[in-house]
């Protein structure tokens, strides 16, 4: 029974290395990621057993292989259990490489200190928390038609929308489209995704959907009386005394920052190349805003930054391991955090339901994972896991588009990474 976990480690070890594919690094750059991995709280034996303490360390391995590869510049990891830290530690570096693919002569380390874009997280940890909060306070019904908070919302089948569905990525409508071609400005953007036809039935079909979530941002300043960000400082950033959790940290003066893409290669490519995956049909060079730069601090996604000037529902807010920490205990404690009740426990256990297969109301509750879990990725590298019956978040962030797009336009493909990590420390718990 004791050599079992040896062969779990070697076996999730070789499964990253695969996945990682061909190294960058020389066996100097190996070198310094060891060097850069001193930024870490080290595991509390009073809060994690042995075998989740075990876990954690092969973790950690596995993060190590792939910044050791460069298949991801650097990561942060955090684990919580029963509201506690319990681990916390960064890996490898902020940033390796600048527009044009140079690399850095000093790259800086990364630490726990380092604000991230969240991408799609922001779909759970602002939008889908600010529905919570107008939901709990009766202000707002799942199952009520979009335009009734949101009256130009109208039009062919689109009555029979209601906010159920744009949580649960059920309403019809478009995955993706370049709204920055058609707006500049929040009210803009918002009267054009209103002005646009639904792609599919509405509930017949999950198809995750950036636009369902910027209408959900919409809804929240309308039924909320404030902008999204507003809202949730107000409500729920603020109260919980979260110091780096929001929108456009540069105005803010927060640093430091993971940085991210190199412009908008992908993005540029979602519009310009009709065989990648997406359908744009107008004119792609009718715009040429792309920026020219490595961002950091910045929002990546076009829509939010361009057409929403960096406050959305999909996409645009920046964080901490530690303060998406807090958020995430409060959800796995039910809505109460240091005694006070930010969200009645029914609502809390309403969104953490399964609606739909593998969703959620905004999270994602997979079935490829042993038990009740909630998690979420986004698009830069990040991911969150909730365990409630454990009352145990993971915390896994990594700033892979740094290290650019492969030949075929892509970025590294991390969720193998994040299921190994994921498992390994789920097997762990379980077997407690």
């Amino acid at each position: 029974m004791r050599r079992r976990p040896t062969r779990i480690v070697l076996r999730l070890i070789l499964l990253t290395i695969t996945a990682a594919g061909p190294t960058r690094a020389n066996a100097a750059g190996a070198a310094q990621v060891h060097d850069r991995q001193h930024d870490a709280v080290p595991t509390r034996a009073g809060a994690a057993s042995v075998q989740l303490a075990r876990a954690i360390a092969t973790a950690d391995s596995l993060i190590s292989v792939w910044v050791e590869a460069e298949r991801i510049p650097g990561a942060v990891l955090l684990v919580t259990r029963g509201g506690e830290v319990v681990h916390e530690r960064a890996f490898g570096h902020a940033q390796l490489y600048d527009h044009g693919m140079r690399r850095l002569e000093n790259p800086p380390p990364m630490t726990r200190a380092h604000l991230f874009d969240l991408a799609s997280v922001t779909k759970v940890m602002a939008t889908t928390f600010a529905i919570m909060i107008l939901v709990d306070r009766g202000q707002l019904e799942l199952d009520a038609p979009v335009h009734r908070y949101l009256a130009e919302f109208r039009g062919t089948n689109k009555d029979s929308v209601t906010v159920r569905h744009l949580l649960t990525h059920t309403a019809g409508l478009y995955e993706w489209q370049p709204i920055y071609y058609h707006a500049r400005t929040s009210p803009e953007a918002y009267a054009y995704i209103c002005r646009l036809p639904l792609a599919y039935g509405v509930g017949d079909a999950r198809h995750y959907s950036d636009l369902g979530f910027m209408l959900l941002g919409h809804l929240v300043e309308r039924v909320g009386g404030r902008p999204l960000d507003v809202f949730l400082h107000e409500n729920l950033y603020g109260p919980l005394r979260l110091t780096t959790t929001g929108f456009n940290p540069r105005a803010r003066g927060l640093h430091p920052f993971a940085a991210t893409s190199h412009g908008n290669p992908f993005e540029r490519r979602m519009v310009y190349d009709s065989t990648f995956g997406y359908r744009y049909h107008g004119d792609p060079t009718a715009w040429d805003g792309w920026r020219p730069y490595t961002l950091a601090g910045e929002v990546n996604d076009g829509n939010a930054y361009y057409a929403h000037g960096g406050v959305a529902g999909h996409a645009g807010l920046f964080s901490t391991a530690r303060d998406l920490a807090v958020l995430l205990d409060l959800l796995l404690n039910r809505g109460s955090y240091a005694g006070r009740v930010y969200i009645g426990p029914a609502v809390i256990d309403s969104f953490l339901t399964r609606h739909r297969p593998g969703q959620g109301l905004g999270w994602w509750l997979p079935e490829d994972a042993p038990g009740r879990i909630f998690e979420h990725t986004g698009f830069t590298g990040t991911y969150l896991v909730g365990v409630p019956e454990h009352r145990l978040g993971i915390v896994l962030l990594t700033n892979r588009q740094n290290v650019g797009v492969g030949p075929d336009g892509r970025y590294p493909d991390v969720d193998p990474l994040r299921r190994a990590v994921r498992d390994t420390i789920l097997q762990a718990i379980r077997q407690e």
